[in-house]
């Protein structure tokens, strides 16, 4: 028996590490047991590699602020209110004549007249600037000096609350020499840990100095990219093990209009010339304002691309499909005459992503920021939340002209904002008319919603246009966070997606991030501050299905009957699948009732062979309290604990099923 094969699961515990906990001895009551019927020797279904994956929406600061790791808001002074994030002091001006085009403002550090009266500026980063002790900090900046000679600029890491001495904790001095425009750069090491620091600039001498694009990065991001990411932001994505990586958003991408809309090409090429854009959300919620909420495109699709491309995920771009938000415009949409322009963007992205660099510009451009090879793109999706008659009269051309030059590429249409309903009911037969290869499904629902879908894919058509459930999360009625009765709820209906894997390709929970300070919709996968993260409920449940999806379903029945919590199965979901490649089968259970729960499993078919000893490894998450959740002082409150290998007594295991808990069990063939 393969040693490895006996290892009990992989859980993530920690940033970055993995960890195996021992599970309390369990006893059995086979004579009460139910009865859980797996047939070994049947595949009903395979099971996609993008099967489980993530979404990723510019909403709660997930970008800038966030996952990308700059740390200078409004670095560029291209907010409509330049100075906003930044207080400035002493003579300074702004000017718009800078050396990128698409970010024209810089702003003047003059002499102020006097020796002791400074001049400089400040920012406070994003709810300030997180340092961390005895981490290094890039600072880059570029300069020149207008009227020659040579300036000098003094950079400091500051903590403005501090009680101490000196409120600069770090700093050194750039000697700005050239009249060009030239980048500087400086690494700063800090020598404490402040949540709420401030970058600070000041002139030194009376030599005037222009200063664009100013830049604050760890030097230790994401597998050490420059213009790169939070590094354990990123690192919880990739313990995800996602098959499959939605970007840039769903609403960012219609835009509160089509002039604020997500245009991909605004977010390639040089990073100090990306324009800026407002994000449709910093207006969208009164009661969560936050008017200082615009994307610096620093994350862009290649960014989206190279991290698919490093936590080994199928990228999957959504793109406008000449409709800005239905919610909030009845009008302002485009024509279908005049939709080229839109159609033109999808065609030029796929030629980004896998065209040719001797025979494409686009491609070209690819190469330029350091991807000669494709990336590989498979799918797109074109639209997001649409409805009514004027969503498929807007895809329809799209789909035409994608079809005719590239038809390998799989095209994702929607069903609407909601799980059911009208909308829902007109549009997946349009999809399907149109050809759509899957179609995006959104449900942000209750308890009892989740509780009572788990057939909701049985009577589907088994053949044709597939189903991508691109957003959805457990919304606990009157319960709006990441509680881990959510994440139970969230558990029991992905038994019902695994066990129609033959028309369920994609799943995505969403949003992904938070920051702490400043969500505006929750609840979410993965929240943070400015230092710290925690993975939520939801993460954890996600991360078990992930990496347990397996390669073929499994007919799993309980008196004859699939286990989705039908009447008389108190409150059972169940599903089981074969990895071909691992070597295993497993098994997830989940009870949803407030009772434990006596369980036999037994095997039948070829794959446990009479005779053979096979070991079973169990895996239980469940809380002490329903309504607990992880938090930042409480990172690892709730997490899955794996037991120790169990012999199975011929082909049918015994145990018993903790209250409100999902259980994986694992056997080494």
């Amino acid at each position: 028996m393969n040693k490895l094969l006996l290892l009990p699961v992989l859980v993530l515990a920690g940033a970055g590490t993995w960890t195996a906990r021992a599970a309390e001895p369990q006893t059995t009551q086979p004579e009460k047991s139910h009865e859980m019927v797996v047939n070994t020797s049947k595949r009903t279904a395979t099971v996609q590699p993008t099967m489980y994956g993530i979404f990723f929406e510019d909403i709660n600061y997930a970008a800038d602020g966030g996952l990308y790791a700059e740390l200078v808001k409004n670095r560029s002074f291209e907010f409509p209110d330049h100075y906003m994030g930044w207080n400035i002091f002493g003579n300074v001006e702004l000017h718009d004549d800078g050396p990128f085009e698409r970010n024209p403002h810089y702003v003047r550090l003059g002499s102020s007249g006097h020796n002791y009266k400074y001049t400089g500026l400040e920012n406070e980063g994003f709810f300030g600037i997180g340092y961390a002790a005895n981490a290094e900090y890039r600072f880059t900046v570029w300069a020149r000096v207008p009227e020659g000679g040579e300036a000098t600029l003094t950079v400091m890491l500051c903590d403005p609350s501090t009680q101490s001495e000196r409120q600069q904790f770090a700093e050194t001095r750039l000697k700005i020499d050239s009249p060009e425009w030239k980048q500087y750069e400086a690494v700063l090491k800090a020598d404490r840990t402040v949540d709420r620091g401030t970058l600070r600039l000041m002139l030194r001498g009376t030599t005037p100095v222009d200063l664009e694009h100013v830049s604050l990065f760890p030097v230790d991001t994401w597998r050490g990219h420059r213009n790169g990411m939070r590094k354990d932001l990123a690192q919880a994505l990739a313990d995800l093990h996602p098959g499959v990586f939605r970007f840039p958003g769903g609403c960012i991408v219609e835009g509160t209009d089509l002039g604020t809309r997500y245009q991909w090409k605004n977010s390639v090429g040089q990073v100090e010339n990306r324009p800026l854009n407002e994000n449709r959300w910093h207006y969208t919620f009164t009661h969560r304002f936050f008017p200082d909420y615009f994307q610096s495109y620093g994350l862009g699709f290649y960014e989206y691309f190279l991290l698919a491309e490093e936590i080994g995920a199928e990228p999957l771009p959504v793109v406008n499909v000449g409709l800005a938000c239905q919610f909030q415009n009845k009008t302002g949409h485009a024509a279908v005459d005049e939709l080229q322009p839109y159609i033109d963007d999808v065609l030029d992205l796929i030629e980004f992503a896998n065209g040719n660099p001797s025979e494409n510009r686009w491609a070209a451009l690819r190469a330029e920021m350091g991807h000669p090879e494709p990336f590989g793109l498979k799918f797109v999706a074109i639209g997001n939340e649409q409805w009514g008659e004027i969503y498929p009269e807007h895809l329809k051309p799209f789909v035409e002209q994608v079809r005719a030059k590239y038809p390998e590429i799989k095209l994702i249409g929607s069903s609407g904002p909601e799980s059911e309903g009208e909308k829902f009911d007109y549009l997946w037969p349009e999809m399907r008319k149109l050809g759509a290869d899957l179609v995006d499904e959104h449900f942000y629902r209750p308890e009892k919603w989740f509780l009572t879908q788990g057939n909701r894919y049985d009577n589907y058509p088994r053949k044709g246009t597939k189903v991508f459930a691109g957003e959805y999360a457990c919304h606990g009625r009157g319960k709006k966070w990441n509680h881990f009765e959510a994440a139970l709820c969230e558990a029991a209906f992905m038994t019902g997606l695994e066990r129609n894997a033959d028309v369920v390709e994609m799943a995505t929970y969403a949003p992904l991030f938070a920051h702490i300070d400043g969500w505006q919709w929750r609840p979410d996968l993965i929240w943070f501050d400015n230092l710290r993260s925690f993975r939520s409920c939801s993460y954890y449940v996600q991360q078990l299905f992930a990496c347990n999806r397996g390669t073929h379903v499994l007919p799993l029945t309980m008196d004859g009957r699939v286990v989705s919590g039908q009447e008389g199965q108190k409150g059972l979901f169940a599903s089981a699948v074969i990895d071909d490649n691992r070597h295993e089968i497993m098994v997830k259970v989940v009870n949803t009732s407030s009772e434990e729960q006596p369980l036999s499993l037994r095997f039948d078919g070829k794959a446990l062979r009479k005779g053979r000893a096979y070991e079973i490894v169990a895996t239980t998450f469940t809380a002490d309290d329903p309504d607990g959740e992880n938090t930042l002082d409480q990172p690892e409150r709730y997490i899955p604990v794996t037991g120790a290998p169990q012999s199975i007594a011929g082909n049918r295991f015994e145990t018993i099923v903790t209250p409100k808990s999902v259980n994986l069990y694992r056997i080494a063939l």
